[in-house]
């Protein structure tokens, strides 16, 4: 470690407790959790850790807020009734978790938890081993978790090492929705499809999508919610593009899954009714090609898969689709873990070599690791909204 160094460094915690603040019992931790609780959200400072041989020390410079980040900080709660606090001079954030979610959050009640998935920034101290000290000095992106640090010691061999001439905010959303966006290619070859559909199909990780697509000549049909969504991604080169909020979105999506022939769906909605929608759809498209009548539906295969939960509510099936369907949850990193080391580094670098085009991520608002704690921000961010994507500058005074 380099004499530069400070000695201690910032980061978001997030804790579950009770709503009294207590979550010992006697003999340790109660985990019979049937009372409300509370998540603390604060700024914690720690040592500044030397790194081994075979890590570095990154200096973080720029971190996203994804909505996979705000399951781990807010834990479940009603960020409607967030509270702001002080601690020592620094902001805090409470708000209420009921029962229900509490006995879910049962392992890791008392734990002060580092938040942020990814990030960038410059690597500052090299443990002994080659592959650690090639890294000195490099811009690098970093999916270690505990992102939302002004330093942070990882693994070298997690470091993404960025093209020359990329900044940290660049290369900051290098890994949760770039590499989601090629696990959905990945998945959709491994499957046999050849065509998908997207939800929520406006947002970052959706445009990259519509992008790659048309790159690759991938047919893609875009579900968005409102017209400025569509005509944002009309703009993008976008084909087929259903909004929701038309009075057709039935018809319309029906004749978009008739013209890509698409058999799969990644639905970041989750709730409500329209992986459901998406189902039936494809399945009046695939039996309008039928030759004859079976009362089991049509015998091609219809998979939506649920990889985000922007709406919380039950998720709703209404079998008008025969019987050759599925509906499962879908995450990155167990799709990472089968196709291997090797398929994910060359997703890696596919990433980092079209940060600036495909990949490119555009935020709204930038933050300091405080700022991020103002209840303004929090209620922002947490609405998850389009076009209202914060990167947090740990640096930031």
């Amino acid at each position: 470690m380099t004499a530069e160094l400070p000695t201690v460094s910032l980061q978001i915690c997030s804790r579950v407790e009770f709503s009294d603040g207590g979550d010992a019992a006697e003999g340790g931790i109660d985990r019979s959790v049937d009372r409300p609780g509370r998540v603390h959200l604060y700024l914690d400072e720690v040592e500044v850790p030397s790194p081994g041989d075979d890590e570095v020390l990154v200096r973080v410079e720029a971190a996203p807020i994804n909505p996979s980040d705000l399951g781990l900080a807010f834990a479940g709660a009603d960020i409607a009734a967030a509270q702001a606090g002080e601690t020592g001079g620094r902001p805090t954030v409470t708000a209420p978790i009921s029962s229900a979610v509490m006995r879910a959050m049962a392992p890791r009640l008392g734990m002060a938890m580092p938040v942020g998935n990814e990030g960038a920034g410059v690597v500052a101290a090299a443990g002994s081993s080659d592959t650690a000290q090639g890294l000195l000095g490099k811009v690098v992106a970093v999916p270690g978790g505990g992102m939302y640090s002004q330093y942070r010691r990882v693994k070298a061999a997690s470091c993404l090492e960025l093209p020359d001439g990329t900044s940290p905010a660049e290369g900051a959303s290098s890994f949760v929705n770039p590499m989601t966006v090629l696990g959905m290619i990945e998945t959709m070859r491994m499957e046999g499809h050849t065509a998908l559909v997207h939800t929520a199909a406006a947002s970052n990780l959706g445009q990259m999508l519509n992008r790659l697509c048309i790159e690759q000549g991938i047919p893609l049909v875009n579900v968005v919610r409102r017209a400025e969504q569509e005509e944002l991604l009309r703009a993008g080169g976008a084909s087929h593009v259903c909004s929701t909020a038309s009075p057709t979105f039935t018809d319309d999506l029906t004749e978009a899954i008739k013209s890509t022939s698409a058999t799969l769906a990644f639905d970041a909605v989750g709730g409500g009714k329209l992986a459901s929608q998406i189902l039936t759809c494809m399945e009046v498209a695939a039996t309008s090609k039928a030759t004859s009548y079976s009362r089991y539906g049509s015998s091609t295969p219809k998979q939506v898969y649920i990889y985000g939960s922007l709406d919380r509510s039950p998720t709703e099936l209404h079998r008008s689709f025969g019987m050759a369907w599925g509906v499962a949850g879908w995450l990155l990193t167990p799709l990472l873990a089968k196709v291997g080391p090797e398929v994910t580094r060359r997703m890696g670098q596919t990433v980092a070599s079209n940060l600036k085009t495909i990949f490119a991520s555009s935020y709204t608002r930038e933050v300091s690791l405080a700022e991020a704690l103002s209840i303004e921000a929090v209620r922002d961010y947490a609405r998850q909204s389009t076009g209202a994507k914060y990167l947090i500058r740990p640096h930031l005074s």
